[in-house]
């Protein structure tokens, strides 16, 4: 699986991350509200994960693996 929950740590999002990863995901951050994101490794990110991370607001982890996330969601404007 693509995403999962390190013990006392962030939420890793590893890989490709598929639509199946989304409802996991979501419930991982309603279990631990505070839980950071980690998607530095994160090479593809389906959109209904990217929603649940945008509905959820969690703090993240360096910059995302997935260049089209980096470029165009992630980044902040100058």
């Amino acid at each position: 699986m693509s995403v999962r929950r390190e013990r006392n740590g962030p939420i890793i999002l590893d890989g490709t991350c598929t639509v199946e990863d989304a409802e996991p995901l979501l419930q991982m951050l309603q279990q631990r509200p505070a839980a950071e994101i980690d998607w530095t490794r994160c090479k593809h990110l389906h959109t209904a994960v990217l929603q649940v991370i945008i509905a959820a607001r969690p703090a993240l982890v360096g910059p995302c693996a997935d260049p089209w996330v980096q470029q165009w969601v992630a980044a902040k404007p100058s």
